[in-house]
């Protein structure tokens, strides 16, 4: 239901469909909840991707790297997507500015992964975590933490675990599998040893960059 009201363009649409569903007494009760003023995570997102931009900024076009040529961080089949998605004519990933990558991490990685709904720590990790591993790969790394299946989806059972463990320990646990992934990555594929170094300075940066949340 929350998904419903986010997405229409204004409020008082989301107060018609409310009344229309049940008694005036709780419509405007949530009237009162829905203008009332509430704690913006909007900097949460720029503190997120001040670090996560820090280790995803420029052109990349490595040979071992299977995600191939990026700009921003971004693989060229998500910026296609994007661009569908906006209505605009396909272009070169190398072509992308800056205010680009901003709209699709904000949509793509921090809404859509959920990063908004949570405590700073998390949030900071939970976004880096899916900007690295891609958002399916960032809700395992997460569902792993916080002790259910790791199906790479938000559903039921993920978020009641999420609402018990919306801590800055699971932001560090997340940190702490990444680091042994990078490890187990590298055994199973001595090609992706040239990225190890580059990747655990990246998890202990997070480490220390959470560490005062």
């Amino acid at each position: 239901m929350i998904r419903y009201y986010q997405s229409l363009p204004h409020q008082e649409e989301a107060i018609a469909y409310l009344e229309s569903q049940i008694s005036e007494d709780v419509s405007q009760q949530f009237l009162a909840i829905w203008r009332s003023p509430q704690p913006s995570k909007k900097d949460y997102f720029e503190i997120a991707y001040a670090f996560t931009s820090e280790w995803e900024g420029g052109f990349v076009d490595h040979p071992s790297d299977p995600g191939g040529r990026t700009n921003y961080g971004i693989i060229q089949t998500n910026y296609d997507a994007w661009r569908k998605m906006s209505g605009l004519p396909l272009q070169d990933v190398w072509y992308m500015d800056k205010s680009e990558a901003i709209a699709i991490y904000r949509q793509w990685y921090w809404y859509d992964a959920e990063c908004h709904r949570m405590v700073a720590p998390l949030a900071v990790v939970h976004f880096d975590t899916c900007v690295n591993f891609g958002v399916t790969g960032g809700f395992q790394f997460l569902q792993e933490a916080i002790g259910v299946e790791a199906d790479g989806q938000w559903g039921n059972i993920t978020e009641k675990a999420f609402l018990d463990h919306n801590t800055k320990q699971t932001a560090l646990d997340i940190i702490n599998r990444r680091i042994n992934y990078r490890y187990q990555r590298c055994e199973e594929n001595p090609s992706q040893q040239v990225f190890l170094e580059g990747w655990l300075n990246r998890d202990q940066s997070l480490r220390k960059y959470i560490e005062g949340m």
